[in-house]
């Protein structure tokens, strides 16, 4: 379900449950004023999955390059990881983003996500390109 203009708690309480494993720190340096204006930006789109009537996962899309899609940030709440919840919120997210006019589709993702991150996305036909060396920043 695409959640549009999320409250700010709502959208960090997503962004912490799914990215506390994972190093996800970008978003949680920005203020509350900062984020609420990236959250109001139309080029932007949160997708929520629910299971059972609870978030189970969440996937952002940025649309701001208009030729270019960037699944920025896309994950499963911990507790519903493992169901086989992954393969079908991706590939519903990618057929949202396929139906802007796009010539790119974008995900970025590392050795700290999951190890099953990798290969589902490649199982949806993502294509590595490129690869560089980061440092964890922890807050």
């Amino acid at each position: 379900m695409r959640a549009h203009h999320p409250p700010i708690h709502f959208y960090r309480y997503l962004y912490d449950v799914i990215g506390r494993e994972y190093y996800w720190v970008d978003r949680k340096k920005m203020g509350d004023p900062q984020l609420a204006a990236l959250l109001g930006e139309e080029r932007l789109e949160l997708y929520v999955l629910y299971f059972d009537g609870c978030p189970a996962g969440m996937a952002e899309l940025d649309f701001r390059d208009a030729a270019v899609a960037n699944l920025a940030y896309f994950g499963l709440v911990p507790e519903y990881v493992g169901r086989r919840l992954g393969f079908f919120f991706l590939y519903h997210t990618a057929v949202n983003a396929w139906a802007r006019p796009i010539s790119k589709l974008l995900v970025n993702t590392c050795t700290l996500d999951h190890p099953r991150a990798l290969p589902l996305y490649q199982r949806l036909g993502f294509v590595p390109y490129n690869r560089e060396d980061r440092f964890i920043e922890l807050l």
